[in-house]
């Protein structure tokens, strides 16, 4: 399996889903810079996974 590491479609979608401080939003928008930003976004991307699977629950 490959990762398609420029698809940036579940930040899009993460965007819409709730409000964000700022400088989540940048990290979104513009990917990481260092290990920090890298360790926040994956966080993300299980907050954003977690919240898919709540919302495919309600519908």
């Amino acid at each position: 399996m490959s990762t398609d590491w420029e698809d940036q479609s579940w930040q899009e979608e993460f965007l819409e889903m709730k409000a964000h401080k700022p400088e989540v939003v940048r990290l979104l928008l513009e990917g990481p810079r260092g290990f920090r930003d890298v360790w926040h976004l994956g966080s993300l991307h299980e907050q954003y996974k977690r919240m898919k699977i709540i919302k495919k629950n309600d519908d």
